[in-house]
């Protein structure tokens, strides 16, 4: 880390809550701002911190430790809500590309954020531009702020025909997830996030917290198109 003026860390799931290391290492070496691996749903969300127990509260208790070093080193961290164009093509809001299907949780109805991977790396180089404005803060931002509902109103105009749609109840969805991670496979996070984000309880949704794409000055995008890209 000599010589570089910022760290990105990019850890994931299960190892989000060891990012102190990293951190440590890059006062030492005089890293001028570290962004921490948030990149996601907003972790202190105390209802989805709460529901997604496993990860959410580590990457909040990472930040708590980044306050506490802001004497050594700033800090920015971006939450993104979902990653949209790679959800879409591995089925994380519950499309199949290949069978042309979708199983809506709780009706499909309930809107979350979401954010192509393109746009995250706009915006990390953005913040950075920003760096007076975005220092020590949460930054949030999102392409669309859309429901499964609203997604598929789009897959199905962009494809030309009527997709088949399943339903299932989020009850069900994160009785899954935790029944996964009680055995030990940790993958059960991915339900639990659905389960949250995209059910009755609409805990997806960075929208109250306040987007910042026009401070940060972020292209406007087209699902539209976005969808054409995936499909």
């Amino acid at each position: 880390m000599e010589g570089q003026d910022v760290v990105i860390s990019m850890v994931g799931g299960i190892v989000a809550g060891d990012q102190q290391v990293f951190i440590d290492a890059a006062i030492a070496a005089g890293v001028k701002r570290f962004f921490p691996s948030e990149f996601g749903p907003y972790s202190r969300d105390p209802k989805f911190s709460a529901l997604n127990h496993a990860v959410l509260p580590a990457k909040a208790a990472t930040v708590d430790y980044l306050r506490s070093k802001e004497s050594e080193i700033s800090w920015s961290s971006l939450v993104t809500g979902a990653f949209f164009d790679w959800a879409m093509k591995v089925g994380f809001f519950g499309f199949d590309l290949s069978c042309k299907t979708v199983t809506l949780i709780d009706g499909g109805t309930s809107v979350f954020t979401a954010t192509n991977l393109s746009t995250i790396g706009k915006a990390l180089i953005a913040m950075l531009d920003h760096a007076d404005e975005t220092e020590n803060q949460y930054v949030f931002v999102s392409s669309f702020n859309v429901s499964q509902k609203d997604i598929l109103d789009v897959v199905e105009k962009v494809d030309g025909q009527k997709w088949t749609v399943k339903n299932i109840v989020s009850e069900e969805v994160i009785a899954e997830g935790r029944r996964r991670l009680a055995a030990g496979d940790f993958a059960g996070i991915i339900d639990l996030t659905r389960g949250g984000a995209f059910g009755k309880e609409a805990l997806g949704d960075s929208r109250p917290y306040g987007l910042w794409g026009d401070k940060l000055e972020l292209p406007k995008e087209d699902i539209e198109q976005a969808v054409k890209d995936v499909l």
